[in-house]
């Protein structure tokens, strides 16, 4: 499969193709940073290619397809860079109930290739917004009603977080620390004098952020702080589909990169990754088989610069 379509510039690369044909043609260790979400098979399919990673057969046959593109991912990705993951548990193939143990198998196949696994967060979604689009009868009210034993937890967002094996030659120091945070939750007034603050031990504000993005549960991601999506989709697409916020690319592209990295996202959808990591004055490669979200992607970088952040991302949420 050549590559449908293409745009290359000074700052981003992205590509309308297979990105398991892309990738090779990626530099080694050319990668600071990585941020994606793999199209899980049996949990949502975006589009009718065989190409698609969320239309294998079989579980086998996908992780077989995904191990290549960690092996890809594991060549491009600098020593002692980071790669994040978001997954999530999906339902057990062929049974009624249960959870199949996705990140489990992720971390697993990462360790494979030169990753040591990192950390994980928990990111929170709300149960009943779960239940409602899921249809999961073990999330319904009605079920805990008459028989509890049948209920349990709404399957939660992770973020993986692994390391490349080898000594980091380009540390990714923050000499002012953070003064600009992600998230739903209210900075504190007092902490505002201390944006700009050069000793670390005096910067109240990067601390309190720092604290935020080191806890191992994110509840306070804004869910519908994401690219406008709707224009991309076909007849084909699942209705819930939707965009990693960038709440969570903002804070992994802060945590782990510099200014003036290349940051990678093999599953580029509607360009979250690309976009955030330009809005941050990083370069970005995106890769993308679907070509209404390419068309997409390109829209949303087009208006980085063109409009306020806040109006793109009201498209988003109307």
């Amino acid at each position: 499969m050549a590559v449908i379509d293409q745009k290359i510039t000074n700052e981003y690369a992205i590509y309308n193709g297979d990105c398991c044909e892309v990738m090779p043609n990626v530099p080694a260790s050319s990668i600071g940073l990585s941020v994606y979400s793999p199209p899980f098979c049996g949990l949502y399919n975006y589009s009718s290619s065989p190409r698609d990673m969320s239309n294998s057969p079989t579980y086998e046959s996908f992780f077989e397809h995904y191990d290549y593109l960690v092996s890809e991912v594991s060549r491009v990705t600098q020593p002692g860079r980071i790669s994040c993951v978001q997954c999530t548990d999906i339902p057990n193939p062929g049974q009624r109930t249960g959870y199949f143990d996705l990140p489990g198998k992720i971390i697993a196949l990462h360790e494979q290739h030169g990753f040591y696994f990192f950390g994980r967060v928990a990111i929170w979604k709300e149960p009943l917004r779960v239940a409602i689009r899921t249809r999961l009868k073990h999330l319904t009210h009605k079920h805990l009603v008459q028989d509890s034993c049948g209920s349990t937890v709404a399957a939660g967002d992770y973020l993986l977080i692994f390391k490349r094996k080898g000594a980091n030659e380009n540390p990714v120091a923050h000499e002012i620390g953070f003064n600009e945070y992600a998230g739903g939750r209210e900075v504190p007034q007092e902490l505002a004098q201390y944006k700009g603050e050069t000793e670390q031990k005096q910067n109240r504000l990067s601390q309190w952020i720092w604290r935020n993005y080191a806890s191992c549960f994110w509840d306070d991601i804004r869910l519908e702080r994401v690219l406008p999506f709707r224009d991309s989709r076909e007849a084909d697409d699942e209705k819930h589909v939707h965009p990693l916020q960038l709440d969570v690319i903002d804070r992994c592209v802060d945590m782990w990169s510099n200014p003036r990295d290349t940051v990678l996202t093999p599953f580029m959808g509607v360009g979250s990754e690309v976009y955030a990591a330009l809005c941050k004055q990083r370069r970005a490669i995106g890769i993308e088989l679907k070509s209404s979200y390419y068309k997409q992607t390109v829209k949303n970088i087009e208006a980085i610069g063109m409009m306020d952040t806040g109006d793109l991302l009201s498209e988003a949420v109307m």
